[in-house]
């Protein structure tokens, strides 16, 4: 088979992207598996290689269909925003526009079939406002750059997959939006993902909301006016879904192998259960867009940034995934082919 191209961008000049990009594209994995190509600036890149003492050549390139794919060398799609010299760890206007900038030309680059996968580093949000973004982040910038209003976010760790009934909101505003229409649309769109990525016949948990599953409405209601009946009304429709289950046993027994995938209600009940079993190694996932895209499920980390100490495991896990799961992007485009 031939080997998928990936893009991969850098992420915020000024963060550990560009380490752990250079880190993961130096190994002789990179090539083995797929044919990588950076999306940024190349003066970034050349810094962070700088900083870990890597033996690799940089080939900056203006075309996909320019890069060599050559072990020992990094290809890079040049973008000619952001030099070698920001300051490292602090919020960047130029950073920002850097960031945006690989995350759309990447995108374009994956519309347009020339890379069969997106591969995000992570961005700092104040940057990328500073730069006149108005995004919370690259989902929603995602969402927009392909023409969908279906995106979210697979987490996918040791096998299991976490979706998301809500996001980026506060737990208060999460918890009003647990409503019946709400629970019923994430577990179509869940369902449907995991069918999308190869699980013909899925198996779908929906966690709790209240302590005990709620304990019949001693501890909250929502599992009997609106989880309950949402999961019921799934099942009359012959998907194969079980819930509410009290949270602090459903992710366990996702990774047993009783569910292929758990839809977690609020952000950090799904980012906690993934996280804590295996920080390095869960992947994010965007799905509802024509296009694939993995990602690390960590931040710019401004603290270490440009010591050279950043762990690269999760960009190496969101690489492995995006080589896994490239095979699946036609599906992606016939589920989800945006406006």
């Amino acid at each position: 088979m031939t080997k998928p191209v990936l893009a991969v961008t850098l992420g915020d000049p000024a963060g550990i992207g560009p380490e752990i990009t250079a880190k993961t594209l130096a190994a002789p994995e990179a090539t083995d598996t797929a044919r990588p190509l950076a999306v940024g600036d190349a003066p970034v890149l050349r810094r962070a290689i700088e900083v870990l003492g890597l033996d690799a050549e940089v080939n900056a390139v203006s075309s996909v269909a320019d890069a060599k794919f050559e072990p020992g060398t990094i290809d890079i799609l040049d973008l000619g925003i952001a030099p070698g010299d920001l300051p490292w760890g602090e919020v960047n206007a130029t950073a920002g526009k850097a960031a945006v900038a690989a995350i759309e030309e990447a995108t374009r680059a994956a519309l347009r079939g020339e890379v069969d996968a997106v591969v995000t580093s992570p961005i700092n949000k104040e940057s990328i406002w500073a730069a006149g973004s108005k995004h919370l982040g690259h989902t929603e910038m995602l969402g927009e750059l392909t023409g969908s209003d279906r995106f979210n976010t697979m987490f996918w760790v040791r096998g299991l997959r976490i979706f998301f009934a809500t996001r980026h909101l506060s737990l208060r505003q999460a918890v009003e939006q647990i409503t019946r229409p709400n629970i019923e649309h994430a577990i179509r769109e869940a369902y449907t993902a995991l069918r999308v990525f190869g699980n013909e016949s899925p198996r779908l948990a929906v966690a709790a909301l209240n302590p005990h599953g709620g304990e019949g409405g001693k501890f909250g209601d929502e599992e009997i006016v609106a989880i309950a009946p949402a999961v019921e009304a799934a099942k009359a429709d012959g998907l194969d879904v079980a819930g509410p289950i009290p949270a602090d046993s459903v992710f366990h027994q996702g990774l047993e192998g009783r569910y292929d995938g758990v839809l977690s209600l609020y952000h950090d009940q799904g980012h906690i259960a993934s996280k804590t079993v295996d920080f390095h190694g869960t992947v994010s996932v965007t799905v509802g867009l024509p296009i694939l895209r993995t990602s690390v499920d960590h931040g710019t980390a401004f603290d270490i940034a440009g010591t050279g100490r950043a762990e690269h495991g999760t960009m190496v896990a969101a690489f492995r995934a995006a080589v896994d799961l490239a095979p699946y992007a036609p599906r992606l485009r016939e589920a989800y082919p945006g406006r």
